[in-house]
């Protein structure tokens, strides 16, 4: 499993643990909001956090996030379902 070597390559690279949660965190925030245009409440959602708590972990994570194009009119997008 991927996850497995990364897990080997820090531990063998002697990362802290603190230092390797924070970015596995940022990644994996990083990940939904691509996924999602930067939109933070569809983000928030989908990792069944607050949106309050996904901005909080953003600005101590020093994550930007660029504003998404609007919609044009009578486009749809794809939202995953949750659960």
């Amino acid at each position: 499993m991927a996850l497995d070597a990364l897990v080997r390559r820090m531990v063998e690279g002697h990362i802290l643990y603190s230092e390797a949660v924070r970015e596995f965190k940022r990644a994996f925030i990083e990940t939904v909001l691509r996924e999602n245009r930067g939109n933070k409440n569809r983000t928030a959602r989908i990792l069944q956090m607050h949106r309050n708590t996904l901005s909080r972990n953003l600005a101590d994570l020093g994550i930007k996030v660029k504003r998404r194009p609007p919609q044009k009119e009578g486009e749809r997008s794809y939202i995953p379902r949750v659960g």
